[in-house]
């Protein structure tokens, strides 16, 4: 299988940075999406930005023109620049990319993975 694994994250005070990275490994052949998302406590699953392998890229609105998502295709990479940050962007912020990959068999199998998380906190 694929995976992916984020770092980056912590706790900065309003109005800082922050750069999430999430590298994908395993037998892949291909990334489709590769997107963030978070989850602040007590409220479900958001995403938050996405980039396709054709550098479009999506995000939500309470974060357009302050995060940027950006992919390194040649090592697997995304990354999620943060900017001017609030405190209502604490949360865990986990990594999913979707592709093929080669399974055990050797045949192409579908992928869509998770990275474990990385909590980031703004005091204010």
């Amino acid at each position: 299988q694929v995976q992916l694994v984020e770092s980056g994250g912590g706790l900065v005070q309003a109005g800082g940075s922050l750069r999430l990275s999430c590298t994908a490994s395993g037998r892949i052949v291909s990334i489709n999406v590769m997107a963030w998302y978070r989850q602040a406590p007590g409220k479900q699953r958001e995403l938050v930005a996405l980039a396709t392998r054709g550098d479009s890229t999506n995000y939500t609105d309470s974060v357009k023109r302050r995060f940027t998502i950006s992919r390194d295709n040649a090592n697997n990479t995304v990354h999620l620049q943060m900017n001017s940050l609030k405190p209502e962007d604490t949360a865990v912020y986990y990594c999913n990319a979707d592709g093929r990959y080669i399974r055990y068999d050797y045949y192409q199998g579908v992928f869509n993975s998770w990275g474990q998380g990385t909590q980031v906190t703004v005091s204010s």
